[in-house]
Order: structure tokens, then sequence, then C-alpha cells
């Protein structure tokens, strides 16, 4: 069955909603990180996708004490994601009660890097992410354009080892414009056994089990949800559903 996985991007403590990457029409959403994700819990959801907006934009990790808030207060496995650089980013990321990481600019400046974690922490634990545009890599809070091609950008870690990756089609990021199953059905095609988590673009539950009858590992849902074109009863309901 495939993983529902609430997103919140945070900026300056806040929880702060995007749209196709583009920081200048972002909304700040009325509630803490803590209590949203205490609300994700409540209707049995089990990982949280954090990514710390300031630390992708700066290059380094920011809010660690939002991170340490929401593992504190709840049982949320939290993924966290923007601004690790280094084995230190990732030793503290821990430290504050993440249970995964997920590194996407570090595994286009310091490839060799990135793939050393895969082996040193162990390919359950970090997750490459890959977001890009018109089939080109994006970093830094996607904020910086790369030549990389995302596929081969992909296919240079699942040679060494890469079990997770998650993927956004940036241009249809906060959309709600339907995801692009055409890519992700080519990654699952082109990589065996390769686990993705799908970003961007989901508007309702019949996309969730479009991804789900394609094989899609994980799918990570933020404005569906802040919208209401999703609602976490029907995730608990699809979630008992595919259970029984």
């Amino acid at each position: 069955m495939i993983q529902i996985i609430p997103s919140i991007a945070i900026s300056e403590g806040n929880i702060l909603r995007i749209e196709e990457g583009d920081y200048l029409s972002s909304k700040v959403e009325n509630i803490s990180p803590v209590d949203l994700a205490l609300l994700f819990e409540d209707h049995g959801l089990e990982v949280l996708h954090m990514v710390d907006l300031d630390g992708a934009r700066r290059g380094r990790p920011v809010n660690y004490h939002i991170l340490e808030a929401v593992a504190g207060h709840t049982g949320m496995k939290v993924d966290f994601s923007g601004g690790i650089q280094t084995d230190g980013d990732i030793s503290k990321a821990y430290e504050y009660g993440a249970k995964y990481i997920t590194a996407a600019s570090i595994a286009v400046s310091h490839k060799e890097l990135f793939a050393s974690w895969i082996i040193s922490y162990g390919r359950e634990k970090i997750t490459l992410g890959a977001d890009g545009i018109d089939g080109k890599v994006k970093i830094r809070g996607w904020l910086k354009e790369t030549d990389v091609d995302l596929l081969a950008h992909i296919e240079y870690f699942y040679d060494r080892g890469l079990k997770y990756v998650k993927t956004t089609d940036i241009s249809k990021d906060g959309s709600l414009s339907g995801p692009s199953f055409d890519l992700y059905e080519e990654i699952i095609k082109r990589f065996p056994g390769i686990c993705v988590l799908a970003s961007g673009g989901v508007r309702t539950m019949d996309d969730v089990k479009k991804l789900n009858d394609l094989g899609v590992f994980a799918v990570i849902i933020g404005k569906a949800m802040y919208e209401g074109t999703i609602k976490l009863d029907e995730i608990a309901t699809f979630r008992g559903q595919v259970n029984t």
C-alpha cells in the first residue's frame, strides 16, 4: 500500500505554503507545526516530511528547534530536509529527533559525499531529493537551476545503492493540477526496486489511488490537505480499506 506522508515547509518558525517554487506567492498557515503534526497523528499518519526552507536557502539547517518540538511532542517519524551539507548536519538532525534525512543540493555539489552517506548511515535512513522542472534538477530550495539531468542524477545514486528518491515536478507543486504520473512511472520502470516518494500536484484521493496502482512507494501531500480537496478522514478511510 502506498504510504501517505503530509508535508510542512518551515520558514522563520511558521508553516509556509509555496506554489511552483515561487516564494513571493507563499502563504503562512495559521497553525503551529506541533499542532498540525498532532492533527496528522490523530488521523493515523505516521511519517511527516519537514522542509527547513530557511536551511535550504542558506545552505545549512536552521529550524532544528521546530524539528525538536515536533519530534518531542508527537510520535510522528520526521523526515527532515533543507540545507543538509555535512555529517555534522545529519548527526544534529538525528540528535533533535529526525528519523530520516532527505538531501538534495549536496547530491549535486558533492556527489561522492552523498553516495557515502547511503552506505555509512544506511539506505533505509537516507533519501535523495531530486526535484526538477523540464527534466533538469533545481537545488537550494528550488532557487538555483542546474544542467543536471533528473533521470541521470537518480541513476548515478541508484547504481551506488540508493533505495529512496523523493521527486517533485516543481511545475506541479502547489498547483493542484495533478501529479506527473508519466515521470513516476518512468522512474519505477527504469530503476527496479527503487522506492519513489511522489510530490507535487496531488489533487484528490483518486490521484493517490492512481499513484498506488503505478507502484509508487509514498505520496507527499501538502496543499491538497490545506485546501481541503483531500480530507484527513478520507485518508484514514483509504488506509483502512487497503489494510482490510
